[in-house]
């Protein structure tokens, strides 16, 4: 029997090697290591060190197998070692040769009894703690040590013992005694997320995992080593000794902190999520994910969670429980007063399924016969919803993961993928490292991911950003054409001018673009119509076309007036030209200006909250209607790449439901019956609509405003959020903050010069509304510029300093190294 891995349309035969395993004949790809070669015949020969997405290293020889190669004469000839016996051979080292003869431990006594003795070399100072260990029954050790092993143990002296368990940082444990020495978790590391802080010490008996010992393990992907360590020598702080992996009920879903769609699977025991593990989905994610991704899971059992809806009593004014029939008729008679005294705007945010996000473009517009939705919770332009109808909305599955692989250049704008795109980040360094594209980015400083990437950095100030893209554009060395790709994120949409200025660079390149937002569900609330401008599936609203195909879908008229986007409705709400408000997942901090939306849903006549959590706006609505997380309903999300992940629902709660239920419910007390109550049959709708293919909305034409030169004792700040900081979504594991980095204001060697700043020292960072006492590290940055995250270490710039990118801050020396708002 003859065995050819690949078909001819991806495997050239020429470039196919023929080879016999354990009497089987079979061709695979030149360079393809024997391991891989007998995997594609159904042989598994044991390993502990490799793993296909990490580079071959041979350190735990437990794959040995007899190899013969083809002699002068053609017969094959086994190859021997001194003193003329049989060398077992490492089988994730070597590669197949024409003619080799491989026996694994199925056919060739040697290759067996040389796996028998590594597996007992292994065990000699392993414990015998499988009972407490948490790999316990999911052990490749333990089920190699039955299948590949003694049955009995020689060795009975003292085994080698060490203190556990060391704290390689606050989330990730080292059990010393029972690691094998795979180097997995430091191949990892270096390799992939560029993270060296973890390596081999010492040599012989004596050899183990190190660490650093003035600095933490510190990686926003540090939980994977976890999963790929194939004993229990590395273990989670947050699940250690939780559970069983039999106690489990394991179900794949879709991860919901960013817009990368990566494939997660969740671990579930007695109605609770006690775990989140990579899922294995080459196309996207491949077997990695963020830690956040890994262990941002306790917000949905909060103990602020809501489980009941509830009604402002009108004698009281304070908030009561209620059953879902009064809420909903509450929210409905409510509404339909303010819809007929100045009408109600719809904030759905970017936390949502591409299903809720259309139940919510088409409540507004069937309920309460309006274009004013947005799901930008955050800071925004006109420019933007331009730039997003022109070249993003509609247009489906785009850029992908492996088109950044083969692509010639990438250009970053507005985007740090370490700390905004995980997985994106990590296929971008695997393709560098290939020898793939080379990345270029408009960045004020090279940040640590950036460094990671090779990336060639045009060091720019916040709002120096259009004329930097510009000339971009006729910068020889960019070399970005039809093979090039231009990634913008979501801060791009701040700085006038910049996104227009892409728009010129898209056609003077024949570039590719892809939009990548931080939240999960902006590209589907972006499909599925959650804008003033935009109808499903990218269909302009001031198309008539586009709304007439809309309203032979829904049965209904489409409005036509333009919409408010979330700083116009909000600003509407403030001065009364908008009676009611209806908010989903908005968290009021990430606005542009978090007092002023404060004071909008306070003077807001009504406003009805659908939340999974008390927040700012739960305390000020006058219905509140608690939904359920990811984890409890199905749906999907559309990743950057306009990839539709779908997912299905994990765990049965009894009183939370999904954000298209619940509005379903109140459409219907309103008469306007939107035609779906399910995640199901909203995603049937979408589907059913599709892609606009009418004509696209104009690119934006915005000339970028001049960058004022600030005052001798200002500095302009720039900031982004760092994965792990401060969010309603990454509360729940106090050992996943813990394990991020420390919140620094970053200056220039001028700037600390001229501030007399030194090593360790603090800086006081003042705005309009407030100040804040950090520590303060040196960076490559202009002397005009100062860094500092978004919203970490307690700190929220726009909230605390009413200050955001671009903004003028003042800077000195503080007197006391004391953190916290002032």
């Amino acid at each position: 029997m003859t065995v050819t891995a690949g078909s001819k349309s991806d495997v050239d035969k020429t470039d196919l090697v023929t080879l016999t395993i354990d009497g089987i004949e079979v061709s695979v790809p030149k360079g393809t290591l024997v391991i891989r070669a007998a995997e594609t015949v159904g042989i598994q020969i044991p390993r502990f060190c490799d793993h296909p997405l990490l580079a071959p290293v041979g350190a735990c020889r437990q794959c040995l197998v007899e190899v013969a190669l083809p002699g002068p004469d053609g017969e094959p000839r086994t190859m021997m070692g001194p003193p003329g016996r049989v060398k077992p051979q490492a089988s994730c080292t070597m590669t197949v040769s024409e003619g080799m003869v491989v026996n694994t431990q199925l056919s060739s006594p040697i290759a067996d009894k040389a796996q028998h003795g590594v597996m007992e070399q292994l065990l000699i100072n392993h414990p015998l703690d499988c009972p407490v260990c948490d790999k316990g029954g999911e052990c490749p050790l333990q089920n190699q040590a039955m299948t590949n092993g003694r049955g009995e143990t020689r060795f009975v002296e003292v085994k080698r013992t060490f203190p556990k368990p060391i704290n390689i940082s606050a989330q990730v444990l080292l059990d010393r005694e029972r690691c094998v020495l795979c180097a997995r978790c430091t191949r990892f590391s270096e390799q992939i997320a560029g993270d060296p802080f973890i390596a081999l010490i010492e040599r012989g008996a004596l050899q183990q995992v190190g660490i650093y010992e003035q600095e933490p393990y510190r990686s926003n992907f540090s939980g994977n080593v976890i999963q790929i360590c194939p004993v229990g020598a590395l273990t989670s702080a947050q699940y250690r000794f939780r559970a069983r992996p039999f106690d489990l009920v394991s179900t794949p879903s879709v991860a919901e902190h960013d817009s990368c769609g990566s494939a997660i699977r969740v671990d579930h025991r007695r109605g609770k999520v006690v775990r989140r593990l990579s899922g294995n989905d080459p196309e996207v994610n491949e077997e990695w994910i963020s830690d956040k991704d890994r262990f941002a899971f306790g917000y949905a059992t909060a103990t602020d969670r809501l489980t009941h809806p509830q009604v402002r009593d009108e004698e009281t004014g304070e908030l009561r429980p209620a059953s879902w029939p009064e809420a909903f008729a509450v929210a409905a008679r409510g509404l339909a007063h303010a819809r007929r005294n100045g009408g109600v705007g719809v904030l759905t945010g970017g936390r949502l399924t591409r299903e809720d996000a259309y139940a919510y473009a088409k409540f507004a517009r069937v309920a309460l016969e309006t274009n004013d939705v947005d799901f930008r919770s955050r800071p925004l332009s006109a420019e933007e919803t331009q730039f997003l109808g022109a070249h993003v909305a509609g247009t489906g599955l785009g850029v992908t993961y492996a088109d950044l692989e083969r692509a010639g250049a990438v250009l970053l704008l507005g985007l740090e993928p370490e700390e905004e795109a995980g997985s994106l980040f990590l296929r971008l360094r695997k393709a560098v490292r290939a020898g793939g594209p080379r990345v270029f980015a408009v960045a004020p400083h090279t940040s640590r991911g950036l460094a990671k990437l090779s990336a060639t950095v045009v060091r720019t100030a916040p709002g120096e950003e259009p004329a930097a893209i510009e000339r971009l554009g006729h910068d020889g060395e960019l070399a970005l054409d039809a093979g090039g790709v231009i990634l913008v994120g979501e801060r791009l949409a701040s700085v006038p001018g910049a996104l227009s200025a892409v728009s010129v660079l898209l056609a003077q390149t024949g570039a590719r673009l892809a939009w990548v937002p931080r939240r999960a569900g902006d590209r589907g609330a972006l499909d599925a119509g959650a804008l003033p401008t935009l109808l499903p599936g990218g269909r302009p609203v001031g198309d008539a076309s586009a709304r007439v195909d809309v309203g032979t879908v829904w049965g209904t008229t489409v409005p036509s007036a333009p919409g408010r986007d979330t700083d116009a409705i909000l600003a509407a709400a403030a001065s009364g030209d908008l009676a009611g408000l209806v908010v989903a997942g908005v968290e009021l901090d990430d606005l542009a200006d978090p007092a002023a939306a404060r004071a909008a849903v306070e003077a807001a006549g009504f406003v009805v909250s659908l939340e999974l959590r008390e927040s700012a706006v739960t305390a000020l609505a006058d219905v509140v209607l608690p939904v359920a997380p990811p984890a409890e309903k199905a749906g999907s999300f559309t990743s950057w790449e306009g990839r539709v992940r779908p997912f299905g629902k994990v765990l049965t709660t009894s009183n939370a439901i999904p954000d298209v239920r619940a509005l379903a419910g109140i459409a219907d007390e309103l008469g306007a019956h939107l035609g779906f109550r399910t995640p199901e049959g909203a995603a049937a709708e979408l589907d059913e609509l599709g892609a606009w293919d009418g004509g696209r909305a104009e690119a934006p034409s915005v000339a970028p405003e001049p960058v004022a030169e600030p005052a001798e004792t200002t500095l302009v700040l720039a900031t982004w959020k760092s994965m792990i900081g401060d969010g309603p979504m990454q509360d729940g594991d106090e050992f996943y903050k813990a394990s991020g980095p420390p919140t620094v204001v970053l200056v220039s060697r001028a700037t600390a010069d001229r501030l007399g700043l030194v090593e360790g020292g603090s800086v006081e960072l003042g705005g309009p509304r407030g100040s804040v006492v950090l520590p303060a590290e040196v960076a490559d940055l202009d002397d005009h510029v100062v860094w500092a995250p978004t919203a970490a270490g307690g700190v929220h710039l726009r909230r605390d300093l009413g200050v955001a990118s671009g903004g003028s801050v003042t800077l000195s020396l503080a007197e006391a190294t004391l953190e916290g708002v002032r």
